[in-house]
């Protein structure tokens, strides 16, 4: 059985806001356009419904990438909840500018619904899950029977559910969640990321039986470069 083809798609993300809701007609915000339609294309069969947005190491663009992606498909008209799942280091709080008083972490551990923890954003039909207090065992709290509770919450309010997660070389948390949605994308850097490195993420998603959906690199100098995207193996 032939495998699908996974999307590969260059972008630059070292402006760190949402150039997608601040400079729409910008160069880059049209990059993350193109990412939204790769994604749609991998899915043809059912719905894209959850996505896991995870890196091979720190520092590789990941967080503003998976902001960014969620702002696009909520412009898209798209109901749209992103979640910061990155239970050790969050950043969903500072992009958005929301308080991380309560979020993730205390749904996974009591008795809150989603709509009791979801923070509006100023951009139609996009809501936010920060963090929460930063728990003292993220992966466990991933893998369990209330994250499953959480998506399926979720999905009866949500077109889409977007989640930023760890890097894949730092702790397993991206491996245990991606078990649980439709796919991962995973965000590496140019000029940062070594092949190998992002050979072994890649590796290691496939481990625990993730669905890939494709690779963004960051950061990689479109005028330098010969092709816009690119589909590959």
């Amino acid at each position: 059985m032939a495998r699908k083809k996974k999307a590969a798609t260059a972008t630059n993300t070292r402006a760190k806001n949402l150039v997608t809701k601040n400079n729409p007609k910008s160069p880059i915000a049209e990059q993350f356009r193109t990412i939204r339609t790769n994604l749609q294309f991998t899915s043809v069969d059912k719905d894209l419904e959850t996505i896991v947005v995870t890196s091979a190491n720190p520092s590789e663009g990941k967080s503003v990438t998976t902001a960014n992606v969620a702002v696009v498909f909520a412009q898209q008209g798209k109901r749209v909840l992103l979640v910061d799942a990155d239970l050790r280091k969050p950043t969903i709080h500072y992009t958005f500018r929301v308080p991380n008083t309560i979020g993730l972490s205390n749904y996974l551990i009591g008795a809150q619904k989603v709509s009791e923890i979801a923070s509006h954003t100023d951009l139609n039909k996009l809501d936010v899950i920060t963090c929460g207090p930063i728990p003292p065992n993220p992966s466990e709290l991933l893998g369990s029977n209330k994250m499953k509770e959480f998506i399926e919450e979720a999905k009866h309010t949500y077109d889409m559910i977007i989640f930023d997660t760890p890097p894949v070389h730092a702790v397993t948390d991206s491996q245990v969640l991606g078990n649980f949605v439709d796919g991962v994308l995973l965000v590496v850097r140019s000029k940062q990321t070594e092949k190998d490195s992002a050979v072994k993420a890649k590796e290691q998603l496939e481990q625990s039986q993730a669905n890939i959906l494709g690779v963004v690199l960051n950061d990689q100098d479109i005028k330098s470069s010969n092709y816009y995207y690119y589909y590959g193996q």
